[in-house]
């Protein structure tokens, strides 16, 4: 999965903010991510303070640049673009203040053009990433929402095998609008990872076998993705086995497009999604990677803070990666 990307941002290396710079997990990160030439961190902190934790955890990071948010050449010109994008809702004394964070000088750093993407969250919460994100990057024309998908990988005798779900992360009840604007942003993060999107809208009904609000929601949704000029399939409203199972769908839905050979799942509500990720996760023994934020203007993505710098390493290939 991860070759590919590589390869491509060898040929073309994109500027990365890493928001914690003194992060070990982060320093170890960026230290692999520059040695191995796939992209050009930037490490946000006290050039000192960053200098010293990576002696510490001996992380050579000689060549990276580092970016003191508090002693930045270009503050007054950040401050003054942060003041015309805020217009209205902060003046010049919180912008200031605001860009004394990492996440919200980051975050300007890429909308001014000196990086290409963000990723941050190994110390702060998923809204201290998205929020700035939001007020700053803003969504992509056409898009209302900011969402969330996870890649689910495992390797097995035939190869790698790979989904996609969403949203398990970010909106915790999209309304019929919101789960079609999820699907499509979704099928294509999955193209991103060379998963053809064959998209099914998660239900505990099939075609009509229950009733329920939830029910109608996702039938509502899918068909007006079907009245839209898609380049993938998607049908719903489908349970995960007639989704999933060839056997079953030949029962339930043997009429269906997509069922018995879906491969990006789309839940209803963020208790469905969230907790079926994690239970693939665990149970299936996939590899998680996550959440991928989906429909902003530019690449920006949230770590855990329970990650790891594997973890780390990985998030930033994609985060780079992402069109």
């Amino acid at each position: 999965m991860f070759e590919s990307m590589i390869a491509k941002l060898k040929a073309d290396r994109r500027k990365l903010v890493l928001t914690e710079g003194s992060d070990p997990r982060i320093l170890e990160a960026a230290s692999r991510l520059h040695k191995e030439g796939i992209l050009i961190p930037l490490l946000l902190g006290n050039p000192e303070e960053v200098k010293t934790a990576a002696k510490k955890c001996g992380m050579s990071i000689d060549g990276i640049e580092i970016i003191d948010p508090l002693n930045f050449a270009g503050t007054e010109a950040m401050v003054a673009k942060m003041v015309e994008l805020r217009k209205g809702k902060m003046d010049e004394a919180a912008c200031r203040s605001a860009l004394l964070k990492s996440n919200y000088f980051g975050t300007m750093l890429v909308k001014m053009g000196y990086a290409d993407g963000l990723l941050g969250g190994a110390t702060y919460s998923t809204a201290d990433t998205v929020r700035p994100a939001l007020q700053i990057i803003k969504t992509k024309p056409g898009n209302k929402i900011v969402s969330s998908c996870f890649i689910l990988q495992r390797s097995t005798e035939n190869g790698d095998e790979r989904y996609a779900m969403a949203d398990c992360a970010i909106n915790l009840y999209p309304n019929e609008d919101e789960l079609v604007e999820i699907a499509v942003e979704t099928a294509k993060t999955a193209k991103n990872f060379s998963i053809e999107p064959k998209v099914a809208m998660l239900s505990y009904s099939t075609m009509g076998s229950g009733k329920g609000e939830s029910v109608d929601l996702m039938h509502n949704a899918t068909e007006k993705l079907k009245a839209m000029n898609l380049e993938f399939a998607v049908d719903g409203e489908l349970q995960f086995d007639a989704a999933f199972s060839p056997e079953v769908a030949k029962i339930k839905a043997s009429n269906s497009p997509v069922a018995g050979q879906a491969n990006t799942f789309i839940f209803p509500d963020i208790n469905a999604g969230n907790i079926g990720y994690k239970i693939a996760q665990r149970l299936g023994n996939f590899e998680a990677v996550g959440p991928i934020l989906q429909g902003l203007n530019a690449p920006i993505n949230d770590l855990s803070r329970g990650c790891n710098a594997e973890e780390v390493y990985k998030m930033a290939i994609i985060t780079a990666a992402l069109k």
